[in-house]
């Protein structure tokens, strides 16, 4: 074992953690104060309950030998991960490293479902699905599995984190159904500095998160993290020039919103492309998705914070032109601008797998989780707001709620 890859990947675990609080900001800041605090929990519950699904079941599922499809139970709680080498790291540390991938993963989902499903559910889902869906998935691109086999890229999460996220909460927005007030009220966001500080402390953590992801201090982990500071860069500069060319002003969200756009979009390929082609990757990035975010916002798809435009078009299209720009002399093998085309093949393949997984997957799961009670709160929690009904507390204690909650029980007597 090599000390400087193990403090590395210490570090790097310590930056892909700070990476679900920092979601909490982003994600508490875009919804409506009533339910800031129900939003944040969302994301902070996740350390809970996948990071003892991972512990106990999900990383022998992911990462213990087995057949092309998933792993096997030699895994379970913990048995044979200890101090001895995993490449040039004790085992332990890989599979911590790695729990902190599922604990983010499992976050990413509630950003569809904000102001609308009942806390305890939630829970349930992120359990289940850590271990029936995540697991599998990242056992077929990074555990052996048959995705690995067959050559497909993805250095850090653009097919296992981000598409496999988005896939569920899609259908877990399409399986709950809109808010009630949705297409009638304007659901703002209640703090924008909190969305610019979250955007910030993911930037930062995403450095652990595809830059640990070579799993040495070596020049592949430089070469990801480079990659990561170029390519937001350029999508954030195009998502300004979207934005001012469509409504005349640079708004901060929008901002907010390019940059993790290109965190996705870079992160299948980090540590595959050239500096320069991840400047091109992250500018390409940005318009897709904003297109996406335009076409959900004028549907009946109410994907509360656009985890779909956002982290799945982002993520798809990252996966592809990672096919299109990866070369062997930048760490990975010729995509087609080296003069392989089939690698484009090999990426859709893989993308299109992990998207029809966690779609069916996850639509079972719900409708499974639904057989023991309501998924969403009832007409009155939801108008109160959430943080209230399910947690009675108040993100911010005016008493405003409280109010409400009277004024209800005053109409029901």
């Amino acid at each position: 074992m090599v000390g400087a890859d193990i403090a590395w990947i210490i570090v790097a675990s310590g930056l892909v953690l700070l990476m679900t609080p920092a979601l909490a900001f982003f994600y508490g800041g875009l919804v409506r104060s009533k339910n800031a605090l129900n939003t944040m929990m969302m994301s902070f519950a996740a350390f809970a309950v996948v990071g003892v699904v991972w512990v106990c079941v999900a990383y022998s599922l992911a990462f213990a030998p087995g057949n092309a499809w998933i792993g096997g139970l030699d895994h379970l709680f913990l048995k044979g991960v200890d101090l001895e080498a995993k490449g040039t790291i004790p085992h332990l540390l890989f599979m911590a490293y790695q729990g902190t991938f599922a604990i983010i993963t499992a976050a990413l989902i509630s950003g569809a479902v904000v102001e609308r499903m009942r806390f305890g559910p939630y829970l349930a889902f992120i359990a289940l699905w850590t271990a029936l869906v995540y697991a599998p998935v990242a056992h077929w691109v990074w555990g052996g599995g048959w995705l690995q086999t067959d050559g497909a890229l993805d250095f850090a999460g653009g097919t296992v984190v981000h598409v496999n996220a988005a896939a569920a909460a899609l259908v877990a927005a399409l399986v709950i159904g809109p808010r009630a007030d949705y297409g009638r009220q304007a659901p703002l966001p209640h703090s924008v500095p909190f969305v610019l500080l979250g955007t910030g402390l993911l930037w930062f953590g995403w450095l652990g998160f595809n830059g640990g992801s070579a799993l040495s201090a070596s020049p592949i982990a430089a070469l990801a993290a480079v990659n990561t500071i170029i390519a937001p860069c350029a999508t954030a500069l195009v998502w300004l020039g979207l934005d001012y060319g469509r409504t005349g002003k640079f708004t901060a969200v929008g901002l907010a919103t390019g940059i993790v756009v290109g965190l996705v979009a870079i992160t299948p390929a980090a540590g595959f492309i050239s500096p320069m082609n991840a400047l091109l990757l992250g500018g390409l990035a940005a318009i897709p998705s904003y297109v996406g975010i335009i076409i959900r916002s004028r549907s009946r798809l109410d994907d509360s914070l656009d985890v779909t435009p956002a982290h799945g078009v982002g993520g798809i299209v990252g996966a592809l032109l990672t096919g299109v720009f990866a070369a062997k002399e930048w760490g990975g093998v010729d995509g087609l601008v080296g003069g392989n085309p089939g690698q484009v093949g090999t990426q859709a393949v893989g993308v299109a797998a992990a998207l029809a997984y966690s779609a069916v997957a996850s639509f079972l799961l719900l409708k499974f989780i639904g057989l023991f009670g309501a998924l969403r709160p009832t007409a009155r929690s939801e108008a109160v707001g959430l943080d209230l009904g399910e947690h009675g507390e108040e993100g911010y204690t005016t008493g405003d709620g409280a109010i409400l909650v009277l004024q209800a029980k005053e109409t029901t007597r």
